[in-house]
């Protein structure tokens, strides 16, 4: 007759109530490092950037209505907005409105002129091959130092510089960077089509 041995289990130990609370508090120790971290992490990224939803049909082709972007916050801190730039700003007549979203026209000190359909900087046609349409209307501004001339792309259906003034440097809130909503219009904004022709 075969004989078996029963195997031994040692017993084992019930945790006692200092091992629980051990447990306890490296549990919320790691759930605090992480709340921790992921504020950091927010308040991190929205110190330099920004998003917005696009409102209005202004900047087409560009942007669409119901674009979202991201804005990089930080461009301007170490320097000013370059011709071509698509920027958001606070609306100078009434800063507490939605920010607003255009391209930069005119520099400080730069003479902007629209006739005839184009849009001239100090006497030099800019390439624009962005616009939805040339303008309808004409006129000459002057753009003083500490401001900027602004123009939506969708030169017609626009409040801009055009009609209401100049945008401050303090009102300028960023650089919109990327396009990241809806996923089909994803791109990186280009800013190396606009130029003046003797730039």
């Amino acid at each position: 007759m075969e004989e078996f041995r029963s195997e031994i289990v040692p017993d084992i130990p019930p945790e006692d109530d200092q091992d629980q609370a051990g447990k306890f508090k490296r549990t919320l120790l790691d759930i605090l490092e992480t709340l921790v971290l992921s504020l950091l992490l927010y308040f991190g990224i929205n110190a330099v950037s920004a998003r917005i939803r696009v409102e209005s049909i202004s900047m087409l082709p560009t942007l669409e209505a119901g674009n979202y972007v991201i804005v990089n916050k930080l461009a301007y801190k170490f320097g000013t907005p370059s011709r071509g730039d698509i920027i958001i700003f606070r609306y100078p007549p009434d800063p507490q409105r939605e920010p607003y979203i255009k391209r930069v026209i005119g520099l400080p000190g730069d003479v902007v002129r629209v006739s005839g359909g184009v849009v001239y900087v100090n006497d030099q046609p800019l390439v624009e091959p962005y616009i939805s349409a040339p303008p309808d209307y004409e006129g000459t501004w002057e753009v003083p130092q500490g401001y900027l001339f602004v123009l939506g792309d969708n030169r017609n259906r626009s409040s801009d510089s055009h009609s209401w003034g100049m945008v401050p440097f303090e009102n300028v809130i960023g650089k919109a960077w990327i396009v990241y909503w809806p996923p089909q219009a994803w791109k990186i904004l280009d800013y190396h089509t606009a130029v003046a022709a003797g730039d």
